[in-house]
């Protein structure tokens, strides 16, 4: 009898993936700008229109547009040259600047067009900013997002058939644009290139600006592995699923031959319309300037070690020193609870956790607790020091400082002063704090990277980041009369 019924649900199922599948496959279209037969029947171009209105006001709530209408619009007008020779004429395309450092861009379904002022900051032209718009709007008359999704329902179907359908909206769309950005396959982001060399030519550009940027975004991600110690790793793209850029490189520059070697490329035209952008955080982020954090729209700044690189990301400020086993982390949290720091400590933050040491401590005129937990760094026991100071009654800002057991000496006392170095800025002091910008200099006769690197206000790397903001290979040199980008205040 169980041997009769598994058979049947056996057969059942099978039947199922027939009846379901079948009428799936005979939806395959010719996708009109790759040539290509494609299955997109689970997203339909108004469902595409949907999920990007969606997706779009939770990219601006995460990432917040930059500030800047002229070169939101700039950016626009290149764009719709770009997108006005694709395929598609049943898109809205629509481009916008991002306020992330990060060197990014993506698309979403509906014409979403996305753009950080970190990659404007790496381009050297026109040409340059148009392909990587090109690339993204590649993404889009190629259906990427519809085609990965409706065969991730086949798959689905495959592996749980009663719940292939179901949550969609949550579990497929809900992507605060990390869906978007990390899921194309190697093979889809090389259409996308292909793609964006062939509108680039059409909108009357030099195809060479594919080429050219990668260059520039293979020089960056080698620089910042070199900062961070991982040294030059040849495998590094772009993101994770991204084709590994060199491989990029030699694809994009084949595929140039097939069009004009002519057309836009604007180098003086672009800098100049990102004169005075902002690069690296702003300060509706908060910015490190050397081992300092400063955030002067929350009014607060603390300090870390010497030699210690500060990372800040969206939820949090992370800050590891030249031995990697020492990891400070910054971040804020709700007091809901209306608690004294103490009580926070042990009752909400550590709940279930066994703190030791909680001590009631005021740092530069605010209640704060200080206490520690056992914990583990790549396998290897440590102390966390911990650290709750009341900033306002409904937040209080913590320090979690990781250090080996028993660590002793000069560090372990700058690390005490890292968490007792937060204070609350001054009006002054918020006024005069700026973020760094982006600054161009014309090369004189004399000039060298070194003379006009030696200006710039970051001075870590100074030579290396001025040739890859420039786009300048490891042995060349400025040539007297070019506009350069330098990085002041």
């Amino acid at each position: 009898m169980i041997m009769k019924k598994r058979l049947m649900i056996k057969q059942f199922r099978l039947k199922f993936l027939l009846i379901v599948t079948i009428p799936f496959l005979a939806s395959c279209t010719t996708n009109p700008a790759t040539g290509q037969k494609q299955f997109t029947a689970l997203m339909s171009p108004t469902q595409e229109n949907q999920i990007g209105a969606q997706e779009h006001q939770k990219v601006i709530k995460q990432f917040g547009l930059y500030n800047d209408p002229a070169l939101q619009s700039y950016v626009s007008q290149v764009g719709q040259k770009v997108v006005a020779h694709t395929e598609r004429k049943d898109v809205q395309y629509k481009f916008f600047v991002v306020d992330s450092p990060v060197v990014n861009a993506f698309a979403l379904p509906g014409g979403y067009i996305y753009m950080s002022r970190g990659l404007l900051a790496l381009a050297n032209n026109e040409a340059e900013m148009a392909a990587v718009l090109a690339h993204e709007a590649g993404h889009i008359t190629a259906r990427h997002s519809a085609e990965r999704y409706s065969r991730g329902v086949v798959t689905g179907l495959g592996a749980s058939i009663l719940s292939a359908a179901i949550g969609v909206d949550e579990q497929v769309f809900g992507l605060g644009a990390e869906l978007y950005l990390k899921s194309y396959s190697r093979g889809q982001e090389s259409q996308s290139d292909s793609l964006g060399i062939r509108y680039l030519s059409r909108a009357g550009f030099h195809p060479y600006g594919m080429t050219g940027f990668l260059k520039n975004l293979d020089a960056d991600t080698a620089l910042e592995n070199k900062i961070d110690g991982k040294g030059g790793d040849p495998a590094a793209s772009y993101l994770s699923t991204h084709p590994v850029t060199a491989q990029r490189i030699t694809a994009t520059m084949q595929e140039n031959s097939a069009y004009p070697q002519q057309g836009v490329i604007n180098r003086e035209g672009f800098l100049n319309k990102i004169q005075g952008m902002v690069y690296g955080d702003s300060p509706h982020q908060g910015f490190a300037k050397g081992n300092n954090f400063y955030h002067p729209d929350m009014g607060f700044t603390f300090s870390v070690p010497q030699g210690f690189r500060l990372i800040n990301q969206p939820e949090q400020v992370v800050s590891v020193g030249p031995r990697k086993d020492v990891v400070i982390i910054f971040d804020m949290s709700k007091n809901e609870k209306g608690v004294s720091p103490s009580l926070y400590m042990r009752d909400v933050w550590m709940k279930n956790r066994d703190v030791h040491n909680i001590e009631a401590i005021t740092i530069n005129g605010m209640r704060a607790a200080s206490g520690s937990v056992l914990g583990q760094i790549n396998g290897q026991e440590v102390s966390i020091q911990l650290i709750a100071i009341q900033w306002s009654p409904q937040d209080f800002v913590r320090f979690q400082v990781a250090m080996p057991k028993n660590l002793s000496g000069d560090l372990l006392e700058d690390l005490k002063r890292t968490t007792y170095s937060f204070r609350r800025l001054s009006a002054p002091e918020k006024q005069s704090l700026k973020p760094y910008k982006i600054k161009l200099v014309r090369a004189g006769s004399g000039d060298s990277v070194s003379s006009l690197a030696s200006k710039m206000a970051v001075k870590e790397y100074a030579q290396d980041r001025f040739r890859v903001l420039n786009g300048l290979a490891p042995a060349e040199n400025v040539q007297s009369g070019a506009l350069y980008k330098i990085i002041m205040e």
